[in-house]
């Protein structure tokens, strides 16, 4: 270990996808685990020995990220192998840990504890528990999961404890990541599939997601990805959110980084029970959304208390647009305003200048019908809307999270262009009407 490191890693060279190693195991899901602080010295054992010999026999690389959380009464050990891999070292650690609490009595039971990001929790519970349920009634344990209301939007991830022997724990911790590794492959192969909806765009930098699936893992670089656990995302590593989103944009897409600071308003309904979720305990959800975005939300007032949804106002440029919004959807899902097979549908209202409106339907509506099966959004243009004082209006965009953005960038993309125009054509007027000397 080099001086100044935040966490302690222990690995087999190549064991990642390394110049020795098979690249696709950089998509497994990693194993995440919390035990006792007392313990780590054991599981690390005189000079590394201990934990080198797990990493060894179980081809894997951990991460003890024993720095973290300075004070804290258990560590997290992240486990980068195959299921099988995982699992092997999983065994071990317990095992070390078991014996070390029989020989100190330190503490009766030592029970395994697996950290699983929050929209991932879901899939493995079941409809009514039953997944979790199962699990339990296989493996002879005893499973329990920390509460939604643990979570902050820094920190999605969940706590899985399963009570039961070393044999029945590693039983049902197979079981676990089995359903876990389901729901995160689902996950990052439709959001590759929704990816491709939006040329140009840089998805390595968004974090938006709570399950954090942004894009596939780095070729280099994990160890040192997984250093904060607090912000840790399965993929990901600790996101850098706040780093550059927008990449250069494929043929003829608009390049949005020439608009990446221009400053958007949207205007997004939510069901109104879904207000107090979003603003959180005395407002610290939504003020953590707002600082992780970097983006102004405010809850516009109801014009009468039986409003079935509020209108969320959304100030920011694309980038935030895309982290305040997808974080919104989430949420939503998280705390089941929407079932489970459910897609998370949403009415966006954008501001568009009345001169672009027609842009946006094109002649005999084709424009805006090619808007929606390119982008799955409905998107209606009312005809009869009289311009507001800066001769705006209203375009309504109704859609899944994807949907949704798409159809706002590429709306966004024809008024840019109609702008453009109108600016070249305000430079050619004068020029042109210029008596000749």
């Amino acid at each position: 270990m080099g001086q100044g490191s935040r966490e302690q890693e222990f690995g087999q060279p190549g064991a990642m996808g390394g110049p020795q190693g098979p690249r696709q195991r950089q998509q497994e899901l990693p194993l995440r685990i919390l035990v006792p602080t007392q313990f780590v010295g054991a599981i690390i054992g005189k000079e590394g020995l201990t934990i080198k010999n797990i990493t060894k026999q179980t081809q894997s690389k951990v991460d003890i990220h024993r720095k973290e959380n300075a004070g804290a009464t258990e560590k997290a050990i992240t486990i980068h192998s195959s299921k099988e891999g995982c699992s092997q070292a999983c065994r071990m650690i317990l095992e070390i840990m078991e014996k070390e609490a029989n020989d100190t009595k330190i503490v009766e039971e030592v029970p395994l504890k697996i950290l699983a990001h929050n929209s991932l929790v879901g899939r493995l519970i079941g409809k009514e528990g039953r997944n979790l349920k199962k699990i339990e009634q296989d493996t002879g344990t005893k499973i329990t999961i920390s509460a939604l209301q643990d979570l902050t939007i820094y920190n999605q991830e969940r706590t899985i404890t399963v009570r039961g022997g070393v044999e029945e724990c590693c039983n049902a911790e197979m079981e676990i990541m089995k359903k876990l590794s389901e729901a995160h492959e689902n996950d990052v192969a439709s959001l590759n599939q929704q990816t491709n909806m939006m040329p140009g765009l840089n998805m390595s930098a968004l974090g938006i997601f709570s399950s954090g699936l942004s894009v596939l893992p780095p070729t280099s670089g994990l160890r040192g990805s997984l250093s904060s656990p607090a912000n840790y995302s399965p993929l990901l590593g600790p996101s850098s959110v706040m780093g550059g989103m927008y990449g250069v944009p494929s043929s003829g897409a608009l390049s949005l980084q020439q608009v990446s600071t221009e400053q958007e308003v949207v205007y997004l309904f939510i069901p109104t029970p879904a207000v107090g979720a979003l603003i959180g305990k005395k407002g610290q959800h939504i003020k953590e959304l707002a600082h992780f975005a970097g983006a102004s939300i405010k809850i516009a007032a109801p014009d009468s208390p039986e409003e079935p949804e509020r209108m969320v106002i959304i100030t920011g440029p694309p980038e935030a647009q895309f982290k305040a919004q997808g974080r919104i959807y989430g949420k939503l899902k998280e705390e089941n305003f929407f079932t489970a097979k459910e897609e998370v549908k949403l009415e966006a209202h954008i501001k568009v200048p009345s001169s672009a409106a027609g842009r946006v339907i094109g002649k005999g509506g084709k424009t805006v019908n090619e808007l929606q099966n390119l982008t799955s959004a409905e998107v209606i243009v009312p005809r009869d809307q009289a311009p507001d004082e800066n001769d705006d209006v209203f375009v309504k965009i109704i859609g899944h999270f994807f949907a949704s953005q798409t159809a706002q960038r590429k709306i966004r993309e024809i008024v840019q262009q109609v702008k453009q125009q109108e600016r070249k054509h305000q430079q050619m007027v004068p020029t042109s009407s210029q008596p000749s000397k």
